[in-house]
């Protein structure tokens, strides 16, 4: 199995900081954190790795994280020339997943605890053409995309609703998402949204109207980095830890 971080993006949210370079190379903790993802990826078994990135750092995370073998895996890069949104990022991997293959797809700012071993395992289970995606019970639904639960199938989602003024649960899906091929026959189903980008939550929806997205929900701390208090969060939990 392998595995994709998306790592582009302009991290408005962190400008001025995202001036200077990419914002998955800011330092959480000791080290980038992009060091991070891959860390997880790598005790989960998964020693190939695409990241896409932008074109701006390029060259930084080249000579930062070179072929990935002194992070024990094997990185190989895309450049995403324009923000076009998380699903035409994940689209850059075709070519690099072969036809059934499964895979991890990591957002790159997505900062966790748990160990990925046990999920992996569950989505090799799954059939072809389904997907997974593993939820963290929040305080503030509000600001993510929210599960709507399969009431005939505890295993399921149905929809997920994004930014619900009224949330209909208390979780929210991360940015950690399991796929096979079938995926990229998915996002060419999809349309800009009103922002013009194509969206990973419209991809989503559609294994959900299939009846073929199944979750897990993680245990441990999670956070989304993309933030300046989140970017302090991350680095006070991971401060210490060497990946």
């Amino acid at each position: 199995m392998k595995g994709i971080i998306l790592a582009g993006g302009t991290g408005a949210r962190l400008y001025p900081l995202t001036k200077m370079m990419n914002k998955h190379l800011l330092p959480v903790g000791r080290f980038p954190m992009i060091c991070y993802g891959i860390d997880r990826l790598r005790k989960a078994g998964i020693k190939d790795i695409l990241l896409i990135i932008g074109k701006a750092s390029a060259g930084l995370y080249l000579n930062f994280l070179g072929s990935g073998v002194e992070w024990g895996v094997n990185i190989s890069y895309k450049i995403q020339e324009n923000a076009g949104g998380t699903a035409q990022a994940l689209n850059l991997a075709q070519g690099y997943i072969s036809p059934q293959e499964k895979f991890v797809v990591l957002l790159g700012d997505n900062l966790f605890q748990d160990d990925l071993t046990p999920y992996v395992v569950a989505f090799r289970d799954q059939p072809p053409g389904s997907a997974r995606v593993l939820l963290k019970r929040v305080n503030d639904p509000k600001r993510f995309g929210v599960p709507v639960f399969d009431p005939n199938n505890p295993d399921l989602i149905i929809r997920i609703q994004e930014k619900p003024k009224k949330p209909p649960a208390n979780y929210c899906v991360t940015g950690i998402y399991m796929y096979d091929s079938f995926v990229f026959e998915a996002i060419d189903q999809i349309q800009p949204s009103a922002r013009g980008e194509l969206e990973i939550t419209d991809v989503n929806n559609i294994y959900a109207e299939l009846g073929r997205l199944q979750f897990d929900v993680l245990r441990g701390w999670w956070t989304d980095a993309g933030t300046f208090d989140s970017l302090q969060e991350a680095s006070r939990k991971l401060r210490g830890l060497h990946p």
